[in-house]
């Protein structure tokens, strides 16, 4: 990161995400959830909520009732940050099967050529609007071919269909193909190492309740980490409550930065302890914004932290 303050003068308040008390992780965390094959990605959430006991909890990510793997679910307030799950970057593992036999040497040229930008149609079962799109692939690894079954990993943009795909690979290799198994193995920055079971999340949901909540409270992430993908934005503690009332950032309220800062594009904003302050679009890129004295360095566009977590300090970032 790029720090132009080495020694942020603090307050004493807000907290670090990982004080947080389980009640409050339950208020505002988020699971990564292992969902298998069969129900729909809404029944698994109900069950999730059912187990939970909470009332407000979203999915990010639709993911087939055929289709396993990571599923991030969101819990209270951390629901409004859904959206940026849906439009992080996803890996998956897939099971391709071509309808006539082709050769190694061809099945992996043809494979390596769909790397890149390409044209998808969304199928015709599927929920948003069946038009011609470009997604990008940035990777395919071909972890095995066995006769007509090809198993691959695919590092992709959201949105990308990866039935579409299959079919796609099978057309350009001209003998047809279809995907017979997915499993989604990242979604933005959480994984499936990182992924639980509705089983395991039951049983610690049972230990909670005989009074020891450590199980369930490893299971439960901060719904900071929603915002992983996003490079970061540090700000001083005395003008996080101007943010915090949908003010932009100016340029002496920042204490570091990611490098990868660019002008023009989405940024997290986040407390010196480490807390979601809100989004914003960068006003400068992150050279610019790290040599700033003056002027506006973010945009704020959506607040998750309240008014008045902490004090009022208008002006001191001016």
């Amino acid at each position: 990161m790029l720090v132009r303050d080495k020694d942020p003068r603090t307050v004493e308040r807000g907290k670090r995400p990982e004080d947080r008390s389980l009640q409050e992780l339950l208020d505002g965390g988020v699971i990564v959830l292992d969902k298998v094959q069969g129900p729909t990605s809404h029944q698994v959430t109900a069950w999730v909520r059912d187990i939970l006991g909470v009332e407000k909890i979203g999915h990010g990510g639709t993911l087939d009732p055929n289709v396993s793997g990571v599923l991030p679910i969101a819990l209270g307030k951390a629901i409004r940050m859904t959206d940026l799950v849906l439009r992080s970057n996803k890996q998956y593992v897939c099971h391709l099967y071509l309808h006539r036999p082709v050769a190694e040497e061809k099945i992996r040229s043809v494979i390596e050529t769909f790397v890149g930008s390409i044209y998808q149609t969304p199928p015709v079962r599927s929920a948003v609007k069946v038009t011609m799109r470009i997604r990008k692939v940035h990777s395919i690894d071909i972890l095995e071919i066995s006769g007509r079954d090809v198993l691959f990993k695919v590092d992709c943009d959201a949105g990308t269909y990866i039935r579409t795909l299959c079919v796609d690979i099978g057309d350009a290799l001209g003998v047809g193909a279809n995907m017979k198994a997915l499993r989604r193995t990242r979604s933005g920055a959480m994984t499936e190492n990182d992924a639980v079971t509705l089983q395991d999340l039951k049983d610690a949901v049972v230990e909670w309740k005989k009074g020891d909540g450590t199980w369930l409270r490893s299971m439960i992430r901060p719904m900071e980490a929603l915002l992983e993908p996003l490079p970061k934005v540090i700000v001083k503690d005395n003008a996080v409550d101007a943010v915090s009332h949908g003010a932009d950032l100016n340029a002496p309220g920042v204490v570091s930065l990611d490098e990868s800062v660019e002008k023009g594009a989405p940024v997290a904003l986040f407390t010196v302890k480490g807390e979601a302050l809100g989004l914003g679009t960068a006003n400068m890129s992150a050279r610019d914004m790290y040599k700033a004295y003056k002027g506006k360095a973010v945009k704020t566009i959506r607040v998750f932290l309240p008014e008045g977590t902490y004090p009022r300090m208008w002006g001191a970032q001016q």
